[in-house]
Parts: C-alpha cells; sequence; structure tokens
C-alpha cells in the first residue's frame, strides 16, 4: 500500500523562521499505520514528528501522535503538539473566533485542554495544558552524572536546587549548573547519560542555570534525541521545580530561554498556577511539501 501525504515544516517557540525546534507536521494521517509513522519519522530526521488523526475520545476534537527520529513514539505535551496546534488553526482547521478558542488534544491515553490566542482574528499563539507535576526522585550520584555531561562534579549546583525528576506529563532530570559557562561547555557521553537517566527513571536531562531567568539545554537519549532546541515538555517541570523550591512565586508566568547553543534561540512561556500548567508559544510555518510513502 502507498499514497501521497501533506507535510509541513513548522519552526516551534519561534518568532522567525530557522529558529526555534523544527517539527515536521504530517496532516491528513489517517491512513498511516505505526509502522509507516515510524518510518517517515526516521525520514525527516527531527527530534520529532507530530501525525494529525480524527479524534477517538468522546470530547476531543483531533488526536496526534508523535514519533522521534529513532522511531519511538512520545506522549509529552511539548513543542510536537504545540507546532501541530498551531498549523491547524493557520490551516483553517479550528472554528476560531476574533479572539481565538478552546479545544481539547488527545495524545495516547489523555485529553488535555488547549487554548488558541488570536488579536482580530491574528493567531498570536498558543498554549497547552499540561498535567499536575509529579516530583520524583532526587539524584545523588553527581560524580558520575557530571562525568556523563562532560562536566566537572564542581558545575553542578544541587545544594543550591536539586537534581530531581518532575513531570507534567513526562518525566525529566531536571540539573542545575552553576553558570552559562557550565550549560556552553556541556558535552555529554550520550550512552552514558542514558544509563544515568534510566537509574533516576527520568526520560531526558534538562540544564538549566539561573542568571537570572532560566537559560536550558535538553538531552534525551533514551529516546534518539541528542539535543533539543525547545522542549516544552520540559519546560513545565522546570517552572514547577522552581516555584517548589521557592525561585519563584506560585501564579506566575517564567520565561525559559533555549537552543542558543545550537543556533536556534528558543523562547518557552510557562503559566504555573497551582498545580494547573500551561506552556505558550508561537511558530512559523517554514516549509511545505508532498511526502509519497
Amino acid at each position: 500500500m502507498s499514497g501521497v501525504v501533506p507535510f509541513f515544516l513548522v519552526d516551534v517557540f519561534a518568532r522567525e523562521p530557522l529558529a526555534g525546534n523544527p517539527l515536521a507536521v504530517v496532516a491528513d494521517a489517517e491512513e498511516l499505520d505505526p509502522g509507516i509513522m515510524e518510518r517517515i519519522a526516521r525520514e525527516f530526521n527531527q527530534s520529532e514528528t507530530t501525525f494529525i488523526l480524527p479524534a477517538t475520545a468522546p470530547g476531543a476534537d483531533w488526536r496526534l501522535r508523535s514519533f522521534t527520529a529513532a522511531g519511538i513514539e512520545v506522549f509529552g505535551v511539548g513543542h510536537n503538539s504545540l507546532g501541530a496546534w498551531w498549523w491547524l488553526a493557520e490551516a483553517g482547521r479550528l472554528r476560531l473566533s476574533d479572539s481565538g478558542g478552546d479545544f481539547v488534544q488527545e495524545i495516547g491515553t489523555r485529553r488535555l485542554p488547549v487554548r488558541i490566542d488570536c488579536e482580530g482574528g491574528r493567531l498570536v499563539s498558543v498554549g497547552l495544558t499540561q498535567t499536575a507535576p509529579v516530583f520524583g526522585r532526587v539524584y545523588i550520584g553527581h560524580k558520575e552524572l557530571a562525568a556523563a555531561l562532560g562536566l566537572a562534579e564542581r558545575d553542578l549546583t544541587p545544594d543550591r536546587i536539586p537534581t530531581q525528576v518532575v513531570s507534567t506529563g513526562a518525566a525529566h532530570l531536571l540539573v542545575a549548573v552553576k553558570d552559562r559557562d557550565a550549560l556552553a561547555r556541556a558535552h555529554p557521553d550520550l550512552p552514558r547519560l542514558a544509563r544515568v537517566l534510566r537509574s533516576a527513571g527520568g526520560q531526558g536531562c534538562y540544564l538549566f542555570c539561573l542568571d537570572p531567568g532560566p537559560h536550558t539545554r535538553f538531552f534525551n537519549p533514551t529516546e534518539g534525541i541528542p539535543e533539543d532546541a525547545a522542549t516544552g515538555s520540559a519546560a513545565g517541570p522546570l517552572a514547577c521545580h522552581l516555584i517548589q523550591h521557592r525561585f519563584m512565586k506560585d501564579y506566575t508566568t517564567v520565561w525559559i530561554e533555549q537552543g542558543h547553543s545550537m543556533g536556534r534561540p528558543s523562547v518557552i512561556e510557562v503559566r504555573v498556577a497551582g498545580e494547573l500548567v500551561r506552556v505558550y508559544g508561537q511558530c512559523v510555518t517554514a516549509a511545505e511539501g508532498k511526502l509519497r510513502w
């Protein structure tokens, strides 16, 4: 069986093309089986490729399935989801008022709210609701972790803020470093880091420093992502982590910068109100075409 499907490259958490985190979006994907989706994700070779399908869960508007370039399906709510909803809004697939609208996305077994904001009918941002924060294991093997990251143990600052696994839908290990120099010097041994992450119970590693706002890098060798330019599924946990340890107040908005080390600057907006965690961003559709399979 073969066919043709439209695809789009959407730069997520970006205000101009060729910035942010590039996402391959495949529309009208209902005829594709999971094996073909995996092969298409490998073909695009982006950190993630998202397929848009009709919803199957009651009350949901659209169903999304996302795969990494390694062919692993992921269920976090981050750039993989935000870019797809931006495209749905931009392509006229959503019924929007001049101020936007509220929708529900189906990802895996979850149904989660989506907010589309418009000003005078012009698309401004997409907001994703993540799940309530879950604070997992505090990791103490900092010598091994630093070595896996290509850093010295003194570059890490667990005495200031714990190294901890936190989830708002995807569990990531949050690792504080002392400054942006240490952040820039990180050069992970990916197989070694994957072993650390599995032992800690985290999917990816979100390295961050505060000077004064959060600057970050994300590595996820457990799912075939050497480095990611903007990671919404880790930005939500980081904002909750900072609030939990009183670096920021609850009921606040945090702007997180990422992607500078990859030449793809990104800004992720996270709004936290108690257990309500929402990630907002802008996107640019940079390319489109047809894929034959």
